[in-house]
């Protein structure tokens, strides 16, 4: 870092995003992003869109939060749109977390959240997961005025808490914001949204990173009370009004009317991940039951690192974490078929070189 670097920052560890290397071309299996492109409206809507760039988007994304709102069966002064879902969640974080509200989520989840909640400066709390890596929905239950943040599907697991667990969780915090980050929900989870109409302390946050092939639009969404929804508007007019573009705006819109597309490709990547999970276990794999578009799986014949690097090496990529509960574990993109199999064919020639496969 320079001598001019703030001091308050000094310490602060940046989150680590999944690698996109550009070496040679890989079998991208390591970012959970969608093997579908985006809909033939989505790419028509931003070309059409492209030619009005000299023009600041909507700062109130008004037709995009009307169709979100229909879309979801709320009001739209209950809807935020974000660069990306981090957006959203920074802004979450600093709406409604400080000193008399810490911050409380997983050890093991999304690695945004510390990162967020130290370069805000704000105090947070990680509560181990179990010892099979699920959530304890008691452990978030009567936590006063603390904000409590939830992935569900967590990450990096994928696994899922029923309706009822976060509902739970929610009436048990009547004093405190709880987040819901619902990045992965689409994949076989149940969203918490109509939960926001009976609690005004839910904030529910989603992307269209994942499930609508927009990962590189950088298109986020939350929906709450719209005492909440204007908190959060005052922290992201303080910040950037303008903070989606006119494309990502217009290609958000197109998508919500392709919906049919979208959820037969999560279909598709549902299917894809329960092959991939019964041929990882006839292997001798762990794999954590996922709702997410993702699998969190290890084997005793070969360290999480080691498979990775093996991987890496024939141009698969897939996702490992230094955490040492974890460490273990690789996180597995689920793509189309055709690219698991190639992955689960990879994995069993690795495998037959360890000399942990007959």
């Amino acid at each position: 870092m320079s001598r001019f670097f703030s001091d308050r920052y000094a310490t602060l560890v940046p989150y680590v995003p999944g690698e996109q290397p550009q070496d040679r071309r890989y079998l991208k299996l390591n970012t959970n992003e969608s093997p579908f492109p985006p809909s033939d409206g989505v790419l028509a809507a931003v070309n059409e869109e492209g030619g009005r760039l000299n023009l600041y988007s909507d700062p109130d994304a008004r037709a995009l939060r009307s169709r979100l709102a229909d879309s979801f069966g709320v009001a739209p002064d209950r809807v935020i749109v974000s660069n990306g879902s981090d957006e959203v969640l920074n802004f979450a974080f600093m709406a409604f977390a400080s000193e008399k509200t810490p911050l409380v989520f997983p050890d093991i989840t999304y690695g945004f959240y510390p990162v967020f909640a130290e370069l805000n400066r704000l105090p947070y709390t990680e509560i181990p997961v179990r010892d099979d890596l699920s959530i304890d929905p008691a452990d978030y239950i009567g936590k006063g005025k603390k904000t409590v943040v939830i992935a569900n599907p967590n990450a990096p697991t994928g696994l899922f808490l029923p309706l009822s667990e976060i509902e739970k969780i929610v009436s048990g915090n009547p004093d405190g914001v709880v987040i819901v980050d619902e990045a992965y929900v689409d994949f076989g989870g149940e969203s918490a949204v109509p939960l926001t109409a009976k609690y005004d302390n839910l904030l529910v946050v989603g992307t269209y990173s994942k499930s609508r092939s927009m990962a590189g639009a950088r298109l986020g969404f939350g929906i709450g009370n719209p005492d909440l929804i204007r908190d959060l508007n005052t922290i992201r007019n303080s910040t950037n009004p303008y903070n989606v573009n006119r494309m990502t705006l217009a290609a958000g819109v197109a998508a919500l009317e392709d919906d049919a597309y979208y959820r037969a490709n999560c279909k598709k990547i549902e299917a894809a991940r329960e092959w991939t999970a019964k041929k990882l276990t006839a292997l001798g794999f762990t794999v954590i039951p996922s709702k997410a578009n993702f699998l969190f799986a290890k084997t005793p014949a070969i360290g999480g690192e080691a498979l990775y690097l093996a991987l890496k090496e024939r141009g698969i990529l897939i996702r490992h974490f230094n955490k040492p509960r974890i460490s273990d574990f690789n996180r597995i993109t689920v793509g189309t078929q055709e690219q698991m199999e190639t992955l689960v064919a990879a994995i069993e020639t690795i495998l037959k070189e360890q000399g942990g496969l007959k």
